[in-house]
């Protein structure tokens, strides 16, 4: 058995020896990818229940997806925005069309997304608005993820993501999830530009707020002529069971902030939508990213939002999730480490019936992964589900079975 496991153990030295310690992976090694599987150096094949953080949505190396990488990669991938190309004009109007919003400031990865937000939002504040120079606020809810920049973890009240990096970035108010009357309060303050906000908070544990929250929040924000900024960079692009986690109260933000499956997970794409009244507050010079619209990702994006809506991902995602939930509920009645399941569409969560500071989440996912399915605990006692949005039915109840048959025999 040790040598067949050389090829993987020679990787992981690799990046122990070379690479900065910024990543706790579990001990497996992936060579190859397709659809819901994953095979690590081995050959050994596993179901991928993390989907690369949501950002494999339409699976692993999905044809449509790849294809069109390929055929752009020969033919131009680069310009920068210096010049225009041939290809971000018609993905502008795809994406703008495909979402419903009048402009979108192409970037590459979510938290550079989320830094656009911000510095639109602010800008919005003193041309629009009016507040004051320098004096704009944006309310956050704890335990938020939208990256980890300076200016990101500022807001943050994880002390891994912040401790001895200061200081920090001011403008920030930050409030409880999922408490209308708190933000509410906050709105008071003249000098709110916005509210910027997870519908669902996924690397905290998926915390899904109070039916209705988000509404409450939207027009909360409306009566105060505060932008409401959804950052969707996990939730988005029919994870949920829906295109967007906000369609589920029928809301559309101000500012609509996306990422991961906007590429299917072929190359880092992210995203930022508004209307003109905001939008056209920047001008040039303003912000930008050399490689932000490059034509390599604006042909890989529009093939990546063609599978979902031509694959009715966002159907199966929300059927699938509900028969996912009802099977794990059943499990909670009968195991005692199972606590509870949570979640919306293919978006979901187990809450192990332990300490935050225990290793027993991580401990089930690594027995998970010797039964052939992978998935990551989050804050300790946290294990998040989140399959491809292809799978069918059969896998996944091939999976509900190795999830209970893992905690049923696990410790024993």
């Amino acid at each position: 058995m040790a040598d067949v496991m050389e090829k993987s153990k020679a990787a992981m030295m690799l990046e122990d020896k070379y690479g900065a310690h910024n990543y706790h992976p579990l001990p497996v090694v992936l060579a190859r990818g397709e659809g819901v599987y994953v095979w690590d150096a081995e050959g050994k094949r596993y179901y991928d229940f993390l989907s690369a953080y949501s950002a494999v949505n339409q699976g692993h190396c999905h044809p449509k997806i790849v294809q069109a990488l390929q055929d752009q990669a020969a033919t131009l991938t680069l310009t920068s925005r210096a010049f225009y190309n041939d290809v971000l004009g018609a993905y502008e109007k795809y994406i703008t069309e495909y979402f419903g919003y009048d402009k979108v400031l192409p970037m590459n990865t979510g938290a550079e997304a989320v830094e656009t937000a911000i510095k639109l939002t602010r800008k919005w504040a003193y041309e629009v608005k009016g507040i004051a120079g320098n004096q704009a606020k944006i309310i956050v809810c704890e335990n938020n993820f939208h990256g980890r920049t300076t200016t990101i973890i500022s807001f943050s009240n994880d002390p891994d993501a912040r401790t001895n990096f200061g200081p920090f970035t001011t403008g920030f108010v930050r409030i409880p999830h999922n408490d209308i009357a708190a933000l509410e309060a906050a709105l008071q303050d003249p000098d709110v530009a916005g509210f910027l906000v997870e519908p669902i908070q996924g690397e905290a544990g998926v915390f899904v707020p109070d039916e209705g929250y988000l509404r409450q929040a939207y027009e909360a924000c409306q009566a105060a002529r505060v932008l409401f900024v959804a950052d969707e960079v996990q939730t988005g692009i029919a994870r949920t069971g829906k295109l967007l986690a906000c369609d589920h109260e029928d809301i559309k933000p101000d500012v609509l902030i996306l990422g991961k499956a906007l590429s299917g997970g072929a190359y880092p794409v992210s995203a930022v939508l508004a209307d003109n009244e905001v939008m056209n507050v920047i001008k040039p010079g303003q912000h930008g990213s050399t490689f932000g619209g490059n034509p390599l990702a604006a042909k890989v994006a529009i093939a990546a939002l063609e599978v979902v809506k031509k694959e009715g991902l966002a159907a199966n995602a929300a059927r699938l999730g509900k028969i996912f939930r009802e099977r794990m509920a059943r499990l909670a009645q009968t195991n005692d480490l199972v606590l509870s399941v949570r979640g919306k569409g293919l978006l979901n969560a187990l809450l192990i019936n332990d300490r935050p500071e225990s290793s027993t989440a991580w401990d089930i996912c690594v027995a998970l992964k010797e039964n052939g399915l992978l998935a990551k605990p989050t804050h300790g006692n946290i294990i998040r589900f989140a399959p491809p949005l292809v799978m069918t039915e059969e896998q996944l109840l091939a999976c509900c079975e190795i999830i209970e048959k893992t905690l049923t025999g696990f410790g024993k």
